[in-house]
């Protein structure tokens, strides 16, 4: 099977990485953006695009954005299993 290529992402996978591109002061107003734009929840969105974290074809992309969020991402894990440590 051949690698995927950013020819491969739909344009709503393009849409969205390119919407995390931008920053928000107030997650109220993401959350309402994301549901305007994209006719999902906040949750979907999230999971639509921890999945494109994980496509090469994304990587390819835009592998600054990509690298980026998954650094992000990896230090919300972090933190997470910080403090459930922590707790139990």
């Amino acid at each position: 099977m051949p690698e995927p290529t950013p020819a491969d992402l739909t344009s709503e996978q393009l849409g969205i990485l390119e919407f995390a591109r931008l920053r928000w002061a107030h997650a109220g107003a993401k959350e309402t953006a994301i549901l305007e734009r994209f006719g999902m929840s906040l949750t979907r969105y999230c999971q639509v695009l921890n999945d494109l974290l994980d496509s090469p074809a994304a990587l390819e992309h835009d592998p600054a954005l990509v690298r980026r969020l998954r650094r992000l991402r990896a230090a919300r894990r972090d933190q997470r299993s910080a403090r459930a440590r922590a707790i139990g």
